[in-house]
């Protein structure tokens, strides 16, 4: 392969490991308390038609990536704690299990899900839609649209500046970094190893973070047509029109990830810069990680995973 090229692989930080997706495997490598890793390797579901419609496959991949990266965080869990001395159950614990049997996990996973997308909302769609509507009447439109974006994006560098102080949370920021870092080592060319991994940089601009910072800036167009009229349903209004915003801000993070130019850059400037925050230095261990993931989802037909 030659030097520099752009893979289509990517990934994601899981609890104590890596996953990783490539153009025909999925493959996860996890750090098991014995200081072991495990590797589960799967092959891709074939692509649908839409999966080559701009605009439509940016939703169906972002639900795609969240459905199999929920999974495989949730394995992650089980894996990184297998074999570890349980505390003992609380009564509410207790009265849970006894009511619901083998599935009060699936329960709480469903509760914790549900919680997480209200929270989401709540947070960077209807308090930053009610704080600005205040100013209805006394701002212009495009002003209300304006500061509303700066409050989203405020919350979100709040949010991640605040977990980022969490030391789980640090590992998994260290375990991104170790995703980035071994996919710049593998479009530089060169092999595989910790050595020499280690000298590239933690950022990429084919993230999670730079899709949600586009996902944010492109709010800030598209939400300023919505009405102002009353939060909660400029909230609803919102919820309607993300498909597009998500649609436009995966062709554009594709564009990102495939070509380097001044249009490219200008697009990858802040989610570059924001990557301070939710990645972090892995060590070796942790790359370690990344490379058991990476390694079997590397096509064998050279070239297959160019971008």
């Amino acid at each position: 392969m030659s030097k520099h090229f752009k893979t289509s692989i990517g990934g994601q930080a899981l609890i104590e490991g890596v996953m990783m997706r490539g153009p025909r495997k999925t493959a996860m490598a996890v750090r098991k308390p014995d200081g072991e890793l495990e590797t589960r390797i799967w092959d891709n579901k074939p692509a649908r038609a839409w999966n080559r419609i701009p605009l439509v496959r940016g939703v169906v991949n972002m639900v795609s990536s969240l459905v199999v990266g929920y999974r495989c965080l949730m394995k992650s869990a089980e894996i990184s704690t297998e074999g570890l001395e349980e505390e003992e159950p609380s009564r509410l614990e207790k009265w849970l299990e006894e009511k619901l049997g083998d599935n009060l996990m699936k329960a709480v996973m469903l509760v914790g899900s549900i919680l997480g997308v209200v929270i989401a909302v709540g947070l960077f769609m209807f308090l930053p839609a009610w704080l600005v509507g205040l100013g209805e009447g006394v701002l212009p439109r495009w002003a209300m649209s304006l500061i509303e974006g700066f409050i989203k994006i405020g919350v979100f560098l709040a949010y991640m500046a605040l977990v980022g102080l969490m030391p789980d949370m640090r590992r998994l920021f260290q375990y991104h970094g170790a995703e980035h870092k071994t996919i710049a080592c593998y479009e530089a060319g060169e092999e595989l190893t910790p050595e020499n991994i280690r000298k590239y940089p933690r950022f990429h601009p084919r993230c999670g973070t730079s899709f949600i910072v586009i996902v944010l800036i492109l709010g800030i167009l598209i939400f300023s047509v919505v009405t102002w009229s009353n939060a909660l349903v400029r909230t609803v209004l919102k919820l309607c029109l993300l498909p597009v915003v998500v649609g436009i801000a995966y062709e554009l993070i594709k564009l990102a990830g495939r070509y380097d130019n001044l249009f490219t850059r200008i697009i990858s400037f802040p989610g570059l810069k924001i990557q301070h925050l939710t990645t972090r230095e892995p060590d070796d261990s942790m790359i370690e990680a990344a490379i058991a993931s990476m390694k079997p989802v590397i096509p064998e037909n050279e070239g297959e995973d160019i971008w």
